[in-house]
């Protein structure tokens, strides 16, 4: 065991929890209405329990397990045969099912951008469950667990290269929101603008920051990869929230302070896969490119094709995702078979797992909450509480 590396994962995943509460929670829900704020706290951090859980119980070894090149298998399940002396590389093999657990904790919570103000609780609930163990898992499994699409598999020695999940968790989280928004249909009102663009904000800044222990964690030690993939990120973030803003303003007159901060999204998304294995100006360009390409895909998914992704989630960490995936193979870090044939596999894949889940639940518990919930707020109406005195 090295102790600086034990140190830094142990900083990282307390990083990585923050990014989820309450960065994320904050994000989301001020993004919102006022009547539905509530109902976004309880989706992420219902969702960051239950994940938790979960994770114990099977997710870690389908994902790191000593299965087969498909499987993880459930040899490791509730920890088995792993105490605190146990080591993976130079940490505490339950110091990385921790850092990893905050991994599967923040994917479907990504999700919830896209369904808020309409969606069941229960199928919240039990959807993410399952899809953290039926997709996610299987696909950290192929990537990060030694399977098919990792060094020695089906592209050879040189497999896919996802630092940090731009695949495993941005590509997979962005293509279920589609699908599920797609499922739901719109909300019978969008007109409305965010309650609260200051929440927007401390949760973005909050990301911001979680994301160091994302990006710099992933290198699994306290070294100078670390480093560079910490400032890779942040110089990302920034040069994508400057271009967001500017292309904002050039369009409509002014740059908002929403889109601002979800232009660092963007940056941050799209130099996940990257960060380990770029320097400074790569960082900038992808950053820079972000900022537009990733405000282009939600006026195209929003405007153009009609599809009411509540909160961009496709357009920020889908397309940011595989946008940051694709440039490892244009700055010749990989290889462009590795990277785009794993982009399309685990695409089908999460496209089909996702399609059969949303079917699946939605037979058990409803998947959109009846038109009176709606137009009252799910927080009083599912969950008994109000957010402010006031609400619209």
């Amino acid at each position: 065991m090295n102790g600086a590396d034990t140190a830094w994962i142990i900083v990282a995943t307390a990083l990585v929890l923050f990014m989820t509460l309450p960065g994320l929670a904050l994000f989301y829900g001020g993004l919102v209405r006022a009547r539905n704020v509530l109902s976004v706290f309880m989706h992420v951090y219902a969702i960051a329990a239950l994940m938790s859980v979960l994770w114990l119980v099977a997710g870690y070894s389908i994902a790191f397990g000593d299965g087969n090149a498909i499987w993880g298998g459930l040899g490791k399940a509730f920890l088995t045969g792993i105490d605190a002396d146990t080591l993976s590389g130079t940490i505490p093999e339950v110091l990385f099912f921790a850092f990893q657990m905050t991994f599967a904790i923040i994917t479907p919570a990504l999700i919830v951008g896209a369904y808020v103000e309409r969606i069941g609780f229960g199928f919240v609930l039990a959807f993410s469950g399952l899809w953290m163990l039926l997709c996610y898992a299987p696909v950290a499994h192929w990537i990060w667990g030694g399977g098919f699409l990792s060094d020695g598999g089906i592209f050879g020695d040189t497999g896919v290269r996802d630092f940090a999940g731009g695949i495993v968790v941005h590509e997979t989280a962005g293509l279920a929101a589609i699908m599920i928004s797609v499922f739901l249909g719109p909300r019978r009102d969008q007109k409305k603008p965010p309650h609260s663009p200051g929440f927007v904000m401390i949760g973005a800044s909050m990301l911001w920051v979680g994301w160091f222990g994302f990006n710099g964690g992933s290198q699994l030690a306290a070294d100078g990869g670390a480093a560079m993939a910490l400032t890779a990120t942040h110089l990302s973030a920034a040069a994508a929230s400057l271009t967001w803003a500017l292309w904002e303003k050039i369009k409509f007159g002014r740059a908002s302070l929403v889109g601002i901060v979800t232009g660092t999204i963007a940056g941050l998304a799209s130099v996940t896969p990257a960060s380990g294995f770029i320097g400074p100006v790569e960082a900038l360009i992808i950053g820079g490119v972000a900022g537009i390409l990733c405000q282009e895909a939600v006026n195209l998914i929003r405007n153009t094709l009609k599809i009411d992704d509540t909160l961009d989630v496709f357009a920020v960490h889908g397309v940011g995702g595989i946008f940051g995936t694709i440039m490892i193979a244009v700055f010749g870090a990989g290889t462009w078979a590795a990277q785009l044939g794993s982009l399309a596999i685990v695409g089908v894949f999460t496209i089909v797992v996702t399609f059969v889940l949303i079917k699946l639940v939605a037979v058990v518990t409803h998947l959109r909450v009846d038109e009176e919930t709606e137009t009252n707020g799910l927080d009083i109406t599912v969950h008994g509480e109000r957010a402010y005195d006031t609400v619209s």
